[in-house]
């Protein structure tokens, strides 16, 4: 039975959480009513929450645009299966979506942002039957843990994607002790990547992304940018890759220090990739850009319809969920808020509704 009313924690102003109820919105044909089983805490919600980045719709609404669920209502042949719910909702049918760009659909949904009032951080939410993508063989991987295939492990795919990121390539992920950095590292490496090279500054995760992914890491501690070219120039001579040209950076950070490190590395015919979201701005001499013939590539969520293929990479084995998601019960939002703030969480955490 489809409830009157959703269950939700809405952001009322930034800074302020309310538990509360509101109203389950109207179905439309082909809409699907999706009972939340867990919702991901990205730094994207701290930006909104924290730093007052804007959201297309205006509080108060519900923050959360990372989704797996169970489909318990609205579109027939959707009913019972579990789903991930795609961070970006496009619309499928403008210009941008048929030329197979439609994770920068302009009139897209994103749950939390601009999906009106809806997001994630709630006990259900209704979306586009057609866009979800199916966790029917999910084997014993929680329904739970998948929600982070949305945004998480999916935008570091298509920023791979975006790259041309190929086997034999040498990639390099700035950040990768984060959230979206530790499942670039792995998608990388799940790509063929001759070798990946993790940067950070915590070491204790450094250490485990080692098992997951990494060939070599740098910990940034008292490192200038210089340093940090040094020993990846060390590393490729030691292992017979190129130390000049060619190497596909991924900045996964969103802050000045992280994306001004990636320019610094940028070199010949070689390829940065911006996946982390920041509102600090930084500087850079195009011309540069001219003489290395390199690229600077943005990159935003990822298509539906690839949404299936990095569910195999998950399923598989080929990128691994658990040792990098912890569970916690919604009701404890604002102590997670707070400790992602300031960033003393060791795992990404998923937030399973208990209204």
């Amino acid at each position: 039975m489809i409830p009157t009313h959703i269950d939700t924690w809405q952001m009322t102003r930034p800074g302020e959480l309310l538990r509360t109820q509101i109203p389950m919105p109207e179905l439309r044909s082909g809409d699907a009513v999706v009972k939340i089983s867990g919702c991901g805490v990205c730094h994207t919600d701290l930006s909104y929450f924290y730093l007052g980045v804007p959201t297309i719709q205006e509080p108060p609404l519900s923050l959360g645009h990372e989704v797996s669920g169970i489909v318990i209502g609205g579109e027939p042949s959707m009913i019972g299966k579990e789903v991930i719910v795609p961070a970006v909702i496009p619309c499928g049918e403008c210009e941008l979506c048929s030329s197979g760009r439609s994770n920068r659909c302009l009139s897209q949904q994103m749950p939390g942002y601009s999906m009106g009032i809806y997001g994630g951080f709630s006990s259900h939410i209704v979306v586009p039957a057609k866009f979800l993508c199916p966790a029917d063989n999910r084997g014993d991987i929680p329904l739970s843990h998948l929600c982070a295939v949305a945004d998480a492990v999916t935008t570091p795919y298509q920023a791979a994607l975006r790259a041309g990121l190929a086997p034999g390539d040498l990639a390099i992920v700035i950040g990768a002790t984060g959230g979206i950095g530790s499942f670039m590292t792995q998608v990388a490496k799940a790509m063929g990547c001759r070798a990946v090279i993790a940067i950070g500054r915590n070491e204790e995760k450094l250490a485990k992304i080692r098992k997951y992914g990494a060939d070599f890491t740098i910990n940034l501690s008292g490192l200038s940018p210089k340093d940090v070219k040094d020993q990846l120039r060390q590393f490729c001579n030691d292992n017979g890759l190129s130390s000049t040209h060619g190497w596909k950076i991924f900045e996964a950070t969103g802050t000045k220090d992280g994306q001004d490190l990636a320019l610094s590395l940028l070199s010949y015919t070689g390829t940065l990739v911006v996946l982390g979201y920041g509102t600090d701005k930084t500087t850079y001499m195009l011309s540069r850009l001219m003489a290395f013939d390199a690229e600077i590539i943005g990159t935003w969520g990822c298509p539906p319809e690839k949404y299936p293929e990095v569910l195999e990479m998950c399923i598989d084995g080929r990128v691994s969920l658990e040792p990098f998601v912890e569970e916690r019960p919604m009701s404890e939002i604002a102590q997670v808020f707070e400790q992602a703030h300031r960033g003393d969480l060791r795992r990404r955490v998923i937030l399973v509704p208990d209204f």
